[in-house]
């Protein structure tokens, strides 16, 4: 670890373990676009949500997927033709992606005000990963890039000792895709090495079909939101799969 690098990690999946929270606050936010739907979500939405979560890239998507399951379908049927489905309801309920990402930050803004503990107890950090970012920026500079609104990062990570700069964070504020930040990062870190931690694996596949920046270090976080076969296929285009015990380990010794 000579050479000088950079860490940039996703959030949830990699070092937020935020399922549970997502499912509710989309649950609660479509109820408010759809009356049919009851105030409180059953505890079997929210574990048919933990097995569909992998396919989410967005928190937004999670009202349209948890409409989805109040409307029995499938985890199959969903998975086959998410996209599609997403796009029959937003045509027919005249919504727009933006309304949706506005209305999923509002809704969790409300279930903080109300009961800030809560929320906070809803996104555990992952076993250890406290240590392991302590230890990793006595080593080098790390960054968080997420499709999460950047106050609800800070705000977990804060109830959990840890402290980011503005310039460590780029979230759903910026308005950057994930390509677009990483590439940001290397141009104000010329010459250095540039570790991605990413638990989609279509994120990381996207990176090395597109071509841009074919100099980053991409490491696949299998203990996220993946997939069954998502392990075996990263190791077919060697993108490097950690589990969250090897995870930052070299910089724990």
């Amino acid at each position: 670890m000579s050479d000088p690098i950079i860490y940039v990690l996703d959030f949830d999946g990699v070092i937020c373990e935020s399922v549970k929270e997502t499912a509710i606050t989309g649950w609660n936010a479509a109820s408010s676009i759809w009356g049919d739907m009851p105030r409180t979500v059953p505890q079997e939405k929210i574990e048919q949500f933990r097995l569909v979560r992998p396919i989410i890239e967005t928190g937004y998507e999670a009202i349209l997927t948890m409409r989805l399951l109040y409307l029995e379908e499938t985890i199959e049927a969903i998975y086959n033709n998410y996209s599609e489905k997403f796009k029959v309801l937003i045509d027919d309920a005249n919504l727009t992606v933006g309304g949706l990402k506005q209305l999923f930050g509002d809704t969790r803004d409300a279930w903080i005000k109300n009961d800030a503990n809560d929320w906070i107890n809803m996104n555990p950090l992952y076993d250890g990963i406290v240590a392991k970012l302590k230890a990793l920026g006595q080593h080098c500079p790390w960054y968080i890039v997420t499709t999460k609104h950047e106050r609800f990062v800070k705000l977990i990570l804060h109830a959990n000792g840890i402290e980011l700069a503005e310039d460590q964070l780029y979230g759903l504020d910026r308005n950057m895709s994930k390509t677009e930040a990483i590439k940001e990062l290397l141009k104000s870190h010329p010459g250095e090495t540039l570790y991605f931690v990413e638990d989609r694996l279509p994120t990381l596949l996207n990176i090395i079909r597109n071509g841009e920046i074919p100099d980053v270090k991409l490491i696949f976080a299998s203990w996220g939101y993946n997939r069954p076969g998502d392990k075996e296929l990263a190791k077919q285009y060697d993108v490097t799969v950690q589990n969250l015990e090897t995870f930052l380990a070299p910089f724990m010794a």
